[in-house]
């Protein structure tokens, strides 16, 4: 054989360098898969039965599990978030300043000294509802969704404006009600509203998956017939459970110092919160303290309740 055939053949035995190599093709690269956040919105048809201090103390108990969590205050005008969260020195801007473009999310943002899960989005306390813009808060809302595990929109009550525009992103809601009769048929006109009213319903025609949470709840005054029971309210609104918070001076108390009470575990209504927690993610979890409590001999014997 001659020296050039030799050459011809090892040159054709040599393996192809790019052959030993895996072939990885663009579109089959592995990609990380995008964040896209739960939104949640707190809401009720009758003021005062405590959105906020129920948005504050979810929203607390999900970032304590890991889940990093942004809670917006939704009430242009009457801002109070800031003050259960203990963080209204610390705003220099607001849900406004946002839509604007007057500052960004890094800017805007308020760090939750008691979790580094959690974030505030205060309300502007200057401007009223109709600063809010729907383009613009939809290009606010993808930001977060982004960043973040669950957003939670604290409503104000009703059907108005600000309600609408905390609703119109909610994937799940939670409605807040006492147990009397007017908070309750408020909260049934809500339902309404989440079935009609939201993106996932005018895109999809699936209302938003709703779940009940009965505050200022007193055992003992249903056994006295000064409010409705459990069973009253779960009869005339037909949703799940999510929680029954027991009537408690903790909650005025946490409020009033700038806490959640899901930091305060230790009591009746922090625990009742941390319980519906649970349930949201999944748990299941007995409901507590929606029956009188035994009261010891001496009680009985001098009159206390």
């Amino acid at each position: 054989m001659s020296k050039k055939s030799q050459q011809s053949t090892k040159a054709a035995e040599k393996p192809k360098v790019e052959d030993s190599k895996p072939k990885v093709e663009k579109n089959e690269a592995p990609q990380k898969e995008s964040k896209r956040a739960t939104t949640i919105v707190i809401t009720s048809g009758k003021g005062g039965v405590g959105k906020t201090t129920t948005s504050a103390a979810i929203s607390l108990g999900l970032a304590q599990k890991g889940f990093k969590t942004v809670v917006i205050d939704f009430d242009v005008g009457l801002r109070n978030l800031d003050l259960v969260m203990g963080c209204e020195r610390r705003v220099v801007y607001d849900l406004i300043s946002l839509i604007n473009k007057e500052s960004n999310i890094n800017q805007t943002l308020i760090k939750d000294k008691r979790s580094e899960n959690l974030f505030i989005l205060p309300a502007s306390q200057t401007r009223d509802k109709d600063a809010l813009k729907e383009e613009e808060l939809e290009e606010v809302m993808n930001e977060l969704k982004a960043q973040f595990d669950y957003i939670i929109c604290d409503s104000p009550a009703g059907i108005e404006k600000g309600a609408l525009m905390a609703m119109h992103h909610a994937d799940k809601a939670i409605v807040v009600t006492n147990p009397e009769v007017s908070s309750v048929r408020d909260s049934d006109r809500i339902l309404g509203v989440l079935s009609s009213k939201t993106k996932k319903a005018k895109e999809t025609d699936e209302s938003v998956e709703a779940k009940l949470l009965v505050t200022r709840y007193s055992p003992e005054r249903v056994a006295l017939g000064e409010m409705l029971s459990l069973e009253d309210v779960k009869d005339v609104l037909s949703i799940p459970v999510l929680g029954v918070i027991p009537e408690s001076k903790d909650v005025l108390q946490a409020s009033n110092s700038g806490t959640p009470v899901t930091a305060y575990s230790d009591t009746q209504a922090g625990q009742a919160y941390l319980d519906a927690v649970e349930r949201f993610l999944g748990q299941d979890v007995p409901l507590r303290f929606i029956t009188p409590e035994k009261q010891s001999f001496l009680k009985r014997l001098f009159g206390g309740r």
